[in-house]
């Protein structure tokens, strides 16, 4: 689930992204601040899809801190609402609002997809979507089985090292910050470096990258949002400027998908393109950019991409330049 907390015809505090991807969002009729802000940067497709969201009624702010005498002047039918970390907290909300409050835990692509598929289909039900929660269910089954099947059979000896930095973790990082477990990685079978670091957000020792000296490199483009960025750091430092990958000109940018939690569309987005990147066999009937538009509109019902491109220099799915 992605985005922010929302209040809704029949849901209220929940990220709409969950909505948006139910067709739902007409049952919007509140959202938190970060919906009404004007970013700099920006890569939440379901933004970008349904910009109508910035002119909503407020009911909090971002990351579940709702206001309850907003969410009732909004007069939602039922609330929604993610980033629950006790049962206590719901059941305040509900005993404040007098509505009806359904917690979720939102899950991901990843090691918590069986938390995602639940949440979609609690919200189906709720919401008498129970056809399309399946159909989405299936899609992401679907992209990951395709993905699973073009990489599962490249030997271990083939494939090329990699390691991505400069993921976003309750904000932007530069160079060290990965994840041991990036879904994308994952999806496409990716002989990634950090793998061995467990499964959560890490910030590996610049010594480390040195020493494993990866064959090609990928950059999160949320990176961009501070300084200096992965990208700076890239073409500045003399120790990175060593590494293998940065003297091929083998630095890769993919869109970023940590952005107020996963952006789920995004993760495959980003899975096809490493996947044309490190796979272009497996992959020469790929175009990325098409298939990331098809990915977008299924879910939101426009294709975003290159409005999120260019919030980030134009410089995703392609090489980067560090001269």
């Amino acid at each position: 689930m992605q985005g922010v907390p929302a209040a809704a015809t029949t849901s209220a505090s929940l990220q709409p992204n969950r909505r948006f991807k139910l067709q739902a969002q007409d049952a919007i009729v509140g959202v938190d601040d970060i919906e009404t802000k004007d970013n700099v940067f920006d890569a939440r497709p379901y933004a970008l899809a349904n910009p109508q969201f910035k002119t909503y009624p407020l009911i909090g702010e971002y990351r579940g801190n709702d206001d309850p005498e907003k969410i009732v002047a909004c007069n939602p039918q039922v609330i929604f609402k993610s980033f629950v970390t006790e049962v206590d907290a719901a059941d305040e909300l509900q005993q404040k609002t007098g509505i009806p409050v359904v917690a979720l835990n939102y899950g991901d692509l990843g090691v918590y997809r069986d938390d995602m598929d639940g949440a979609l289909t609690i919200m189906g039900t709720v919401m008498g979507k129970e056809k399309r929660a399946a159909e989405v269910i299936a899609y992401f089954d679907g992209l990951q089985a395709d993905l699973e099947a073009r990489t599962a059979d490249v030997p271990v000896e083939e494939k090329t090292t990699v390691y991505i930095g400069g993921i976003a973790y309750r904000g932007p990082h530069g160079f060290q910050s990965t994840e041991p477990a990036y879904p994308p990685f994952l999806f496409v079978n990716a002989a990634n470096l950090a793998g061995d670091l467990g499964t959560a957000h890490a910030d590996v020792a610049k010594e480390k990258i040195i020493e494993w000296d990866p064959e090609v490199l990928f950059v999160d483009l949320s990176t961009l949002q501070t300084s200096p960025s992965a990208i700076d750091e890239l073409k500045t430092d003399p120790s990175y400027q060593q590494l293998s990958a940065v003297k091929a000109g083998e630095v890769y940018g993919v869109l970023p998908y940590n952005w107020y939690t996963s952006n789920h569309g995004s993760v495959m987005a980003d899975a096809y393109y490493i996947g044309s990147v490190l796979y272009p066999d497996q992959f020469s009937g790929v175009d990325p950019v098409k298939k990331a538009d098809e990915i977008y509109t299924f879910l939101f019902g426009e294709p975003v991409y290159d409005e999120m491109n260019a919030e980030f220099g134009s410089i995703a799915f392609s090489k980067i330049d560090l001269a």
